[in-house]
């Protein structure tokens, strides 16, 4: 019963937290069955259980409403404190959804075109090369420096199609250079950032591959620079300060909430081979739009909800429903003959969007909603938002080595559950 009343106590606060659609009561949409969701809640416990992961949390949410919300294990085996809605996640790339939506903000203003070159704003852009590998009669390689075709525009940088890439071993002179930088552990502001940033090669022509890489770092200056205010500042003024997301930073200031924050399994701190999860008690520098944001379920789905209200939440309304549209759709698609980078994380069946994966295709053997869109983050956060069904679903965890197979198992089961 204890248990029972914890979970409506929770149910009633994000209830309130993420106010219900307009209109969405007169739509058809698919149920949730009770046994299909008894399934998902059995999967988690599993996962616990085996010691895979120390807890979790799921919250389902339809025509406004939470349809499935539930804590699992605990934040942190090393206190043992229980999973709650006040538990403080590391989102790692779930920023990059946020940063753009700030960004297409300033688009709708005027103050910032999708065509615009981002040296308009960072003149240091203009000056870039594009790194490409030559083999010399000695068969060894080096790097040669080659002009741009084009300037890089702010949809490249929406879309990943910037030239920008993540540095990592083994990954092409281009990357190595990257992972020489050490960007990642630099803790330089948004400013001296990406003037490092453009000190480095472009890894292929703009406009030209899907590449993940510091394309939304980049973008979040840009949006610094046209606003005149920090990406913290201006997301407080116009995005978090308004929808309630009171708990969304870029660390934890207040020590008191140090017990809130979720931890990996000890075992599982490591996001590569040379970089941990961070450590989110520590003030930074860098606010990084591309990875550096922390929050809680509930902030989340009050940013959840009003994307999927077309841009509005609790008579507020954030960007028109024409602009979300637009983030929404597909802007890699073959007509545009981008090419897709060996590591293309939003996969097969799905193309990109301004800011999210966008489903294209349905998977084989299922009936997934097309026109679904999401992000994930590497430290194991989640989301969609599938508009025909009137859905969102966020799943937060802290486990980098377990992450694309608990997500893939996960909407397996929640669509099944749908009859999907």
């Amino acid at each position: 019963m204890r248990g029972r009343r914890a979970l409506i106590a929770a149910l009633v606060v994000l209830v309130s937290a993420c106010g219900a659609k307009a209109g969405s009561e007169g739509r058809a949409a698919r149920k949730f069955s009770p046994e299909g969701l008894a399934k998902v809640s059995d999967y988690i416990r599993n996962e616990i259980v085996t010691g895979k992961i120390p807890g979790a949390i799921l919250l389902l949410q339809q025509h406004g409403k939470p349809v499935y919300y539930e804590n699992f294990g605990v934040r942190d085996v090393a206190t043992e404190i229980a999973m709650s809605a006040d538990t403080i996640f590391r989102l790692y790339s779930m920023s990059k959804p946020i940063t753009s939506v700030m960004a297409m903000m300033l688009v709708e203003e005027g103050k910032l075109a999708l065509d615009d070159p981002v040296s308009k704003y960072i003149p240091a852009f203009a000056g870039m090369k594009v790194g490409v590998e030559k083999k010399a009669e000695d068969g060894k390689v080096a790097l040669a420096l080659e002009p741009l075709a084009r300037p890089v525009t702010i949809k490249d940088l929406l879309r990943h199609t910037s030239g920008l890439p993540y540095g990592y071993r083994g990954g092409g002179l281009v990357r190595e250079l990257y992972a020489e930088a050490n960007l990642f552990q630099s803790n330089l502001g948004n400013a001296d950032l990406v003037a490092k940033i453009a000190t480095l090669p472009l890894v292929e022509q703009p406009g030209t591959v899907w590449d993940y890489g510091f394309s939304t770092d980049v973008l979040g200056r840009v949006v610094e620079v046209v606003s005149g205010k920090t990406l913290l500042q201006f997301e407080k003024e116009r995005l978090l300060g308004p929808l309630g997301m009171t708990e969304t930073a870029f660390f934890v200031a207040d020590p008191a909430k140090f017990p809130c924050i979720a931890e990996p399994m000890p075992e599982d701190r490591n996001i590569n081979p040379t970089t941990q999860v961070r450590d989110i008690r520590r003030p930074v520098l860098w606010e990084s739009g591309g990875g550096g944001m922390v929050g809680t379920i509930g902030d989340y789905a009050r940013f959840a909800q009003m994307l999927l209200n077309g841009g509005s939440y609790e008579g507020r309304r954030y960007l028109k429903p024409e602009t979300i549209a637009l983030m929404a759709s597909d802007h890699v698609g073959p007509e545009t003959k981008i090419a897709r980078d060996q590591n293309y994380y939003p996969g097969a069946n799905s193309g990109f969007g301004l800011g999210f994966a966008v489903r294209t295709s349905v998977p084989p053997g299922t009936s997934w909603p097309l026109g679904e869109y999401r992000w994930d983050g590497v430290g194991g956060t989640f989301f969609f938002i599938d508009p025909e069904d009137d859905l969102f679903g966020i799943f937060m965890v802290q486990t980098p080595s377990q992450r694309g197979r608990i997500q893939l198992a996960l909407k397996t089961l929640i669509y099944q559950a749908m009859g999907r």
